[in-house]
């Protein structure tokens, strides 16, 4: 945080420094928008083919193919999750929090879409619907979906409270994949990776600039949809803070479960959609 009383003195020019207006980093508006109207179409005619449900203070993982939908739903009552996807042939390509939040802001909602980490940097998932997109950003600057908190996990659990918990969302996924690829905790662990905070709702206090989160405004039936660009595995876990109206990596929040469906708008539309290419770059990196 910054210090309340700084150490050093304020310039004479100190508030016209201030006021200069800021810049967006990373301009969107030449990335290729995702056709909203063809999915919707498409995910109309589109058939469930699987379920999978993440149990309270637990995780779970489901296959998605390229071109079909998933959904995530809350169904007894107020549950955030913590999402992570995988290119279901390379766990190596992953979803990349931090370049989505740089391309499409800390919340995201329908028609962003989740990128895959370096060196491929792709578009995963395409969010298709959500229907919490009503709430926006309150007055305390807070919003939902999040891609700003890491997940919680046992190491700074540990490091904060000085106690070991198993069932933060970072341990829940190890499990989760490590039971669904058949892999050893310890490497399932690598492939473990920051998240988006599916309901959570969350922002940064005004004054001290710290990650906040409050009460999610998520109710039974509230969903979050999306398209998958590339074969996906799927990881959700249902946070131990249940709707992180308090605290999170504890037993003591009542916590419910969250449904995973997958639905499939047949062989054809799938063997037409067109996966997006790894990135361009040459790799040469200026040697």
């Amino acid at each position: 945080m910054k210090l309340s009383t700084p150490n050093f003195p304020a310039p004479a020019d100190a508030e016209d420094r201030k006021a200069i207006r800021p810049v967006i980093c990373y301009p969107p508006e030449t990335l290729p928008s995702p056709d909203l109207d063809r999915l919707t179409r498409l995910r109309d005619t589109s058939v469930k083919t699987a379920e999978v449900t993440a149990a309270p203070r637990d995780a779970s993982c489901i296959d998605v193919p390229a071109g079909a939908f998933f959904r995530i739903t809350s169904v007894e009552a107020a549950q955030v999750g913590d999402l992570n996807l995988w290119n279901k042939h390379d766990l190596t390509e992953r979803f990349y929090s931090g370049k989505t939040r740089a391309l499409h802001g800390t919340h995201l909602s329908t028609g962003d879409r989740m990128w895959s980490s370096f060196p491929n940097m792709r578009p995963m998932a395409t969010i298709t619907a959500d229907t919490l997109d009503w709430y926006g950003f309150d007055a305390f600057g807070g919003s939902v979906h999040d891609v700003i908190g890491t997940r919680c996990d046992p190491y700074t659990g540990r490091l904060l409270s000085g106690d070991d918990y198993h069932y933060c969302c970072h341990s829940n996924l190890t499990r989760a994949l490590a039971q669904h690829c058949d892999l050893p905790l310890h490497e399932a662990e690598t492939h473990v990776h920051d998240v988006l905070n599916v309901f959570m709702c969350t922002g940064f206090t005004r004054d001290t600039g710290q990650y906040f989160m409050k009460a999610s405004p998520v109710r039974p039936g509230d969903y979050l949809e999306f398209h998958a660009e590339i074969d996906l595995i799927v990881g959700l876990s249902a946070c131990p803070g249940g709707d992180c109206s308090s605290k999170h990596s504890s037993d003591t929040a009542a916590c419910y479960p969250l449904l995973i469906e997958v639905f499939d708008p047949g062989e054809v539309a799938r063997q037409s959609h067109v996966q997006p290419s790894v990135s361009a770059y040459d790799r040469s990196h200026g040697a």
